[in-house]
């Protein structure tokens, strides 16, 4: 089985968790997982549990929040670039209004109540 590679940006208080390539507010890194690998894959990878990191985005596409990663199943490709936000990086609710997101995310934004209009998830 091949290897891929991802383009991985952590941003703020995440980039200590590689601090070789900790460029001071974000470190990018090329990351190497089998083919086949998964979000979660790539968060063990980092020593990131999935609670620590915010908004993420998969290619530009929004595929996590606080308290609403559907994501974790998400098969990463070679080449796929990965955004992991801190949780305490604002992204105003207002702005996830037509925001380009992943399927898994689309899916559960439309299952939540109000489809993810509000400023805050909880676990319930």
């Amino acid at each position: 089985m091949a290897d891929i590679i991802v383009d991985v940006w952590l941003y703020g208080a995440l980039a200590r968790h590689r601090s070789e390539a900790n460029q001071g507010g974000f470190a990018n890194l090329q990351v190497s997982l089998p083919e086949g690998s998964t979000m979660s894959d790539l968060l063990a990878h980092l020593r990131v549990h999935s609670e620590e990191r915010g908004v993420t985005f998969i290619n530009g596409q929004l595929s996590a929040m606080p308290g609403l990663q559907p994501d974790l199943g998400h098969v990463l490709h070679n080449g796929d670039r990965v955004g992991l936000f801190d949780p305490v990086s604002m992204w105003p609710f207002q702005y996830r209004f037509g925001a380009a997101m992943t399927e898994e995310m689309a899916q559960a934004m439309a299952a939540t109540r109000d489809h993810g209009l509000h400023h805050a998830y909880d676990q319930r």
